[in-house]
């Protein structure tokens, strides 16, 4: 047997934590960036970039890349997953699953939104194709959840980018989306009272009270429309696409 295999030393250096996301980023060989996460059994480490596991499916980036190449979308009767497909699929949630969280718990928030995006690319895949509907609500039943990150990503990340009121109208749109998944699920009457909308909620109070935030550009906008005030609705419109320049806030 090869000496220096063990990784106790590993465990040592960094124990296990229940509750928490333990994950960190280190170079692998050839200076790759490599993102590994600490479970309670051992250690995952995954690619940074493209899909976590670093596989190609089909020559592709993703499995989902490689399916698309698959499916026709010229026939006139959907074609339908295979079991091996699901199981495939599967695997991918999970992977970017796993790489999603340790994004947010680093603030690597650009990638946690891309990671985002892909999932919900795939459960409208599955959607498409599934061989059932038990299938299909496997899977649609986290996609409120995989908003919720995708929100709580993309908010912090417009706040680093362009400051308090851009990430606070990123809440109000991934809240509105959130919305419209409740509905489309039949279950708008839970969405007030959802765990997930209320800690958007509070963090978009935490970010008005910290920065002193009343209304939004795009709330003010909203009113000035409402109200008729096409003049200063202009002045908003010009104020609003102004603001893509990088925040100069405090940090």
């Amino acid at each position: 047997m090869a000496q220096n295999q063990d990784i106790d030393f590993i465990f040592r250096e960094w124990p296990y934590q229940p509750g928490v996301i333990s994950a960190r980023i280190v170079r692998a060989p050839g200076r790759r960036k490599v993102l590994q996460m600490r479970i309670e059994l051992g250690l995952l480490q995954m690619e940074f970039t493209g899909r976590p596991d670093r596989e190609r499916p089909g020559g592709m980036d993703t499995y989902l890349d490689f399916l698309r190449s698959q499916f026709s979308t010229e026939q006139d009767e959907p074609q339908v997953l295979t079991d091996e497909q699901c199981f495939e699929i599967d695997r991918e949630f999970v992977q970017y699953y796993h790489r999603r969280i340790c994004c947010l718990a680093l603030r690597e928030f650009d990638c946690a939104v891309a990671d985002s995006d892909h999932t919900l690319a795939l459960m409208d895949f599955v959607g498409a194709h599934s061989p059932n509907e038990d299938w299909t609500a496997s899977h649609e039943r986290y996609r409120s959840f995989v908003y919720f990150h995708r929100t709580q990503a993309q908010a912090l990340a417009v706040l680093e980018r362009s400051g308090p009121e851009a990430a606070i109208e990123e809440i109000n749109k991934g809240l509105e989306e959130m919305q419209k998944i409740f509905a489309h699920a039949e279950a708008g009457e839970q969405f007030e009272s959802d765990e997930l909308v209320n800690q958007l909620r509070e963090l978009e109070e935490s970010l008005r009270k910290e920065y002193q935030v009343g209304q939004t550009l795009v709330e003010q906008l909203a009113e000035a429309v409402a109200a008729e005030d096409y003049e200063r609705a202009a002045r908003l419109r010009d104020e609003i696409a102004r603001r893509h320049a990088p925040w100069e806030g405090s940090k």
